[in-house]
């Protein structure tokens, strides 16, 4: 019991980390702006932030269940991961760490949505805000793509969580737009004060999570790799 609510807390975290890092604010910050359009019902405002979590809820929890679900479906391919995943784990988490603290920097292509596509959303209404987050979700830059393949994807196979874990992350990569979508409702003169804080936060956030997933990777290397155990 212990073991899964950290595994859910971590996968949060991972979310929360994805949702402030450079590339997801931006697209964030354009689903934020698609929502404050209805800013003369605060009610409107509040729904089109929910249906954007679910629809990043919805991307993610597809891809947690035909990447982890299908290789825990496959015995070999299970008890080949369940037997090597921590060997796995160091590696993975220091180049996550890496990437996380800017050392190695590139670029994936094909990230964001194009201005048409974003256009026939918005024709939607209020329902676009849902297909906004998936197609967000669905945009990977290299700081969400670590995050999610190279931390939650390992993350849930080894809590062998395809549904939970990838629904949890999908929440926390929501959380600033739900945030702001209270806000700009409720009370809109403390919007430029909360995303300059949000800014700061992520700074810091990411370098802390990536020294901690270098120095996790490193403690992991070194037992499963060379048999070091240091505690």
């Amino acid at each position: 019991m212990e073991s899964i609510l950290i595994g859910i807390g971590s996968a949060f975290w991972l979310g929360v980390l994805t949702s402030v890092s450079p590339c997801p604010l931006a697209t964030n910050v354009a689903a934020i702006s698609y929502i404050g359009k209805r800013v003369s019902n605060p009610r409107m405002v509040v729904l089109s932030g929910i249906l954007y979590m679910l629809g990043r809820m919805i991307a993610y929890l597809g891809l947690g269940i035909l990447i982890v679900a299908s290789a825990l479906s496959i015995p070999e391919i299970a008890w080949f991961l369940q037997k090597n995943m921590n060997q796995f784990l160091g590696p993975i988490l220091v180049i996550a760490g890496i990437l996380l603290l800017g050392v190695i920097k590139f670029s994936l292509p094909g990230g964001g949505i194009s201005e048409k596509m974003q256009k026939r959303v918005e024709r939607l209404g209020i329902w676009g805000a849902g297909l906004l987050g998936i197609l967000f979700a669905l945009s990977f830059c290299p700081v969400s793509a670590a995050l999610f393949f190279g931390s939650l994807i390992p993350l849930s196979v080894k809590h062998g969580s395809s549904y939970m874990l990838p629904s949890v992350y999908g929440i926390g990569t929501a959380l600033p737009v739900i945030a702001f979508a209270f806000i700009i409702g409720f009370g809109t003169h403390y919007l430029s004060q909360v995303f300059n804080k949000i800014t700061k936060f992520e700074l810091w956030a990411r370098k802390i999570t990536g020294i901690i997933f270098i120095a996790v990777g490193i403690y992991y290397i070194l037992i499963y790799y060379f048999g070091i155990t240091l505690f």
